[in-house]
């Protein structure tokens, strides 16, 4: 996907690529394969690719939710801050919480922030059940990326949302997933709201973005629900 290509796909998408908005990414896409040759974060490094697969990628969240809209998002297991940093420059409104267990990707997505000046964004380094046990009904909006099996990460995200809010899982093929996640919505008083399947350009893929929402507080429920899910650690 070559720079107008991405222009356009953009605008697909109800975003308008300022200049300052194009001059961070490129300076992310920088900062990204200087970085790489130091600790493993992406095994895409063609621009073109990365555009497409990352830096795209991560903006299709607008096509399922309106990000004009939220205020606070949390990106769980954020890795080279996909789609978390990229969502940042596209969506400055947005106050974002990197987490990641990882401490050296922690530090590459502080240089990112850091180095682009960007704004009400921290990147930390936590287990992601403990940060969810501890920050309950905090997050308008929580993201994960290709990080954990459905069900799983709905017992990691929907503590963290506010009630009435959202977790938005971006996922490629997930009818086996969606089945053994019904439990864990019943559970946590959830319920989807949408899932919206697309291909992705120049034939990359499917790409499927599930929006779910959380109905009624369940803080009572937590407690055994994280017992549950210990064997699956972030």
């Amino acid at each position: 996907m070559n720079k107008e290509e991405f222009i356009l796909a953009l605008k697909e998408l109800s975003i308008e690529l300022t200049e300052e908005k194009e001059k961070q990414l490129e300076q992310y896409y920088e900062i990204l394969m200087e970085e790489n040759e130091k600790i493993n974060l992406t095994a895409i490094t063609e621009k073109q690719q990365v555009y497409l697969k990352h830096f795209y990628d991560s903006a299709t969240i607008n096509h399922t939710i309106d990000l004009t809209q939220e205020k606070t998002l949390c990106d769980i297991g954020s890795g080279a801050g996909f789609p978390g940093i990229v969502l940042k420059i596209l969506f400055p409104n947005l106050k974002i919480t990197l987490i990641d267990s990882l401490q050296k990707r922690v530090t590459f997505l502080n240089k990112v922030i850091q180095e682009l000046n960007l704004k009400e964004i921290e990147a930390i380094s936590f287990r992601i059940e403990e940060f969810s046990r501890q920050n309950i009904n905090r997050f308008d909006l929580v993201v994960a990326r290709a990080v954990a099996p459905l069900n799983v990460l709905i017992e990691y995200a929907m503590p963290m949302v506010k009630v009435g809010k959202f977790f938005l899982a971006m996922k490629a093929n997930v009818e086996e997933e969606l089945l053994q996640s019904q439990n864990a919505l019943k559970q946590l008083e959830s319920e989807i709201l949408k899932m919206d399947s697309f291909p992705l350009p120049k034939n990359q893929g499917q790409r499927t973005l599930l929006l779910i929402k959380k109905q009624k507080n369940c803080n009572k429920k937590y407690p055994r629900r994280f017992a549950e899910i210990k064997k699956h650690p972030l």
